[in-house]
């Protein structure tokens, strides 16, 4: 699953809105997600010109769920201690 691709997969169109940018079904993080697919087709600009992307998710629970990518919590990933 190429989650760039330009066509949106079949299970997007079940996906429901994760308010919390988790699936609202089990709760679980994107990071677990079985496959995931960005609508880059169709960006959103917000008031101060930024864009933001619908983040689609297929989470292991099964559920289909989708946040913005603005809304997307900071990554523990990154080293922000300056």
């Amino acid at each position: 699953m190429d989650a760039f691709s330009p066509s949106p997969p079949d299970w997007t169109e079940t996906a429901v809105h994760g308010l919390q940018f988790c699936c609202p079904r089990c709760h679980s993080t994107a990071n677990k997600a079985q496959k995931a697919w960005i609508n880059r087709r169709a960006p959103v600009i917000t008031e101060d010109y930024a864009r933001r992307w619908q983040e689609f998710y297929l989470c292991e629970c099964e559920q289909a769920w989708w946040a913005w990518s603005s809304d997307r919590p900071p990554s523990d990933l990154t080293d922000d201690k300056g």
